[in-house]
């Protein structure tokens, strides 16, 4: 089967549970020969380890697509005899052992040199004694994610080719985020892995001199898993379980590794805001709740003074980009939770800051509300009708605050018709709903 542009039956969203399979978790599950159980097993293991599997594999016989076919058989093999024989004690080293005896054999019949499988097969069995010996077994995700970010690799293929090989995503999840087709997406997949196996990329981390050029496209990409696992609000979507806490722990982890770097810390306390406003998104109905009108009480207030921690640290390099400027603006909105009010003032200037590093659809549109609430909506409007019309035909956001802005105005008809457009683009149902409810706002 081929593993170039999709993933097993069993595919992973990766979770934050898989730096600790290798020990704590075999043990919830050991012992069990009932097919149910094994099913169950391989599961876990697909959700929560594979990408940590991959990034092992790929480092050692250089050809991510080749891993990912080993990895899928190893799977499969584990479905075939994990309901017969038991869920191994230590299920990784089970998987990296039959991974390894694929690429073994594989290497053997494409009749490459013989010294290539022989040292494949010695790195294959010290990784699967690291794995019986530790509980902690060894994660090497950090430094596919820099070889995914390598300038010789098409930029546009950086975060998308991240989300696959390290977070865990399929063609077509990516392809939808991307807007473009799976086959497409696929196709530019799989030329970016065959460029790093002919190449001969080192699956390494970069030299520190060279960390912080590949930092932007890193902390994209883990932004980009982020905002997958957070668009799934109630957690309903298999697909993307884990995905925000793992892209949390990746940031934590990149912090640790570019302690000179503002940027990762921005990025870290920015999804940790996020991240401890979500019990308030959605009422017990499921009803959407703007940021504006959430009930403090439901947020998380430890993740919210462990952010305003980590970007107080952050500042002190005296380098704001962009993800701090983000982290700020929520900070901002966080300190409603003592205050009970909202400076806008403030949003609004840390709003022009990040236009100014980042001139993103998002940071204009965001801009041009806070804008709104403190000059008014005529203030707001403008600074909308500035931003090119061809690049906001399909974006949600602007017509959503458009249609807010005109309603405002009592221009009731113009209103109606971006709503109507805000509507059309919104893919959540509790949004949509959110918005067939405004249409009180507009004044014929």
């Amino acid at each position: 089967m081929s593993g170039h542009s999709q993933r097993p039956a069993y595919s992973p969203q990766s979770s934050s549970a898989g730096r600790d399979v290798s020990g704590r978790r075999a043990t919830g599950i050991e012992g069990g020969s009932g097919i149910k159980q094994a099913e169950r097993a391989v599961e876990a293991m697909a959700r929560e380890s594979y990408g940590r599997l991959l990034s092992y594999l790929a480092a050692r016989c250089r050809d991510v697509a080749l891993a990912e076919d080993a990895l899928s058989d190893a799977f499969l093999a584990a479905l075939r005899t994990w309901p017969e024989r038991g869920v191994p004690a230590k299920p990784e080293a089970w998987l990296l052992a039959a991974a390894r005896n694929r690429l073994i054999d594989q290497a053997r019949h494409q009749k490459v040199q013989e010294t290539y499988a022989q040292s494949f097969a010695i790195a294959a069995q010290d990784a699967e004694a690291a794995a019986a010996a530790s509980d902690e077994f060894p994660d090497e995700r950090l430094a596919l994610l820099f070889l995914c970010a390598d300038p010789a690799i098409n930029p546009d293929v950086h975060t998308p080719l991240m989300l696959q090989t390290v977070l865990g995503l399929d063609a077509a999840t990516i392809a939808g985020a991307f807007l473009v087709s799976p086959a497409t997406m696929s196709q530019r997949l799989v030329r970016a892995k065959s460029k790093i196996r002919d190449a001969g990329m080192a699956f390494e981390l970069p030299a520190t001199h060279e960390l912080p050029q590949r930092i932007s496209a890193v902390a994209e990409a883990i932004y980009a898993a982020y905002w997958h696992g957070w668009e799934d609000v109630t957690g309903a979507d298999p697909r993307r379980n884990g995905l925000a806490d793992e892209a949390i722990w990746l940031a934590r982890v990149l912090v640790r590794l570019m302690p000179d770097e503002p940027e990762p810390r921005g990025l870290l306390a920015l999804m940790l805001h996020c991240e401890a406003r979500r019990a308030a998104r959605r009422t017990a109905g499921g009803d959407y709740v703007p940021l504006s009108e959430q009930d403090v009480s439901l947020w998380r207030m430890s993740m919210v003074e462990e952010a305003e921690r980590v970007l107080a640290a952050a500042a002190r390099h005296g380098r704001a980009g962009r993800f701090q400027l983000e982290a700020a603006i929520q900070s901002v909105h966080a300190e409603r939770a003592r205050t009970g009010r909202i400076e806008w003032d403030a949003i609004a200037r840390l709003y022009e800051g990040l236009v100014r590093v980042a001139p993103t659809l998002g940071a204009m549109v965001g801009r041009a509300a806070a804008v709104a609430e403190l000059h008014g909506p005529d203030a707001g409007l403008a600074l909308l009708d500035r931003i090119d019309a061809a690049a906001v035909t399909t974006h949600q956001p602007y017509w959503a605050v458009r249609a807010h802005l005109l309603a405002r105005l009592q221009r009731g008809p113009d209103a109606a018709q971006a709503r109507e457009r805000a509507i059309g683009l919104t893919e959540d149902d509790a949004v949509r709903r959110f918005l067939l409810g405004r249409r009180a706002e507009v004044i014929p």
